[in-house]
């Protein structure tokens, strides 16, 4: 089959007028979006819609590759036979001078051959574009992906195993009191580097599913505790729970049904400073919802205690 000739704009779904920032973060989303480790379910698609934006990118994202891309053009076919025969020179319009495009050596894995046809080969022809003696390196594009983790991991911190989509197995450090959206990095894990050039680096996005007892904001805890009204009254012990256990908790006499009582030190590991943040519990009160006659003209003489 005849090779095709790809839209890198279409594949990144930019504007051909794009800026490099824009060029960057269509890129980024679609990378997250598309990474195999977080399609599992449909791994193939997901690899070769990974490849091709990150070709798209690689051209796109260097301007000297984006100039040459664009002079080419759709008919990049035949411009390219007639530039290796020596026939037509590719540069600026005519009054300005020429140009002439320097293209560096970009490697060979993980290119389509519409990609090694316009930058692998052009530059041994004759005509207006030169390849450098040698190699230029440059290094490889970071990479983000997601990490699910529950509060309690992220409580504990500690070591975890990955399985990368390339079937290398890799140990990450969880730092104790990780926050949801909060970026672990692992040097040197990211796309490899071209031309000799190091590796970029995996960024790992912590995102802590709810909890079913605890919110957590920043680094406290809160939690809801339904207490009986003689408690709320009369004071007395209620049992929490906290990251690392039950324990028991005063109830002062006469406390409302809201009121917040806060335990210092329980709550979620610092990541700056050491120590914890607190556990703040609200008391609700739990009203009986059946009375014995005699219970019953308690509440009635207490009633009437107040008119």
């Amino acid at each position: 089959m005849p090779v095709q000739y790809k839209d890198y704009y279409k594949t990144l779904g930019v504007a051909k007028t794009a800026s490099t920032k824009e060029i960057k973060a269509a890129y980024r989303k679609l990378a997250r979006q598309w990474h195999p480790d977080v399609n599992p379910n449909r791994k193939k698609e997901a690899e070769e819609r990974f490849k091709e934006i990150s070709e798209a990118y690689e051209v796109l994202s260097d301007a000297e590759k984006r100039k040459t891309y664009d002079t080419l053009g759709s008919d990049w076919q035949q411009r390219a036979r007639d530039f290796q025969s020596g026939g037509v020179h590719y540069g600026a319009p005519q009054g300005d001078g020429g140009v002439t495009f320097d293209i560096g050596d970009l490697g060979e894995g993980g290119f389509s051959e519409f990609f090694q046809s316009i930058f692998g080969g052009m530059g041994r022809g004759t005509g207006g574009f030169t390849q450098r003696a040698a190699r230029r390196a440059r290094r490889g594009s970071d990479i983000e992906s997601e990490i699910q983790l529950t509060l309690g991991d992220a409580y504990a911190g500690g070591k975890r195993t990955l399985q990368l989509s390339t079937g290398k197995s890799l140990e990450v450090k969880i730092p104790a009191g990780v926050r949801d959206g909060q970026r672990i990095r692992l040097a040197g894990q990211g796309e490899p580097g071209a031309g000799g050039g190091q590796a970029g680096d995996l960024y790992l996005i912590a995102r802590i599913e709810p909890d079913a007892t605890f919110r957590r904001e920043g680094d406290d805890l809160n939690e809801e505790q339904k207490v009986d009204l003689y408690t709320l009254v009369l004071g007395g012990e209620i049992t929490v729970p906290t990251m690392t256990g039950q324990i028991k908790v005063k109830v002062p006499a006469g406390s409302q049904n809201g009121r917040k009582l806060r335990i210092a030190s329980k709550g979620m590991p610092k990541l700056r400073g050491g120590g914890h943040g607190d556990l703040y519990v609200t008391l609700i009160a739990r009203l009986p919802t059946s009375l014995s006659e005699r219970e019953r003209d308690l509440f009635e003489q207490l009633a009437d205690r107040k008119k």
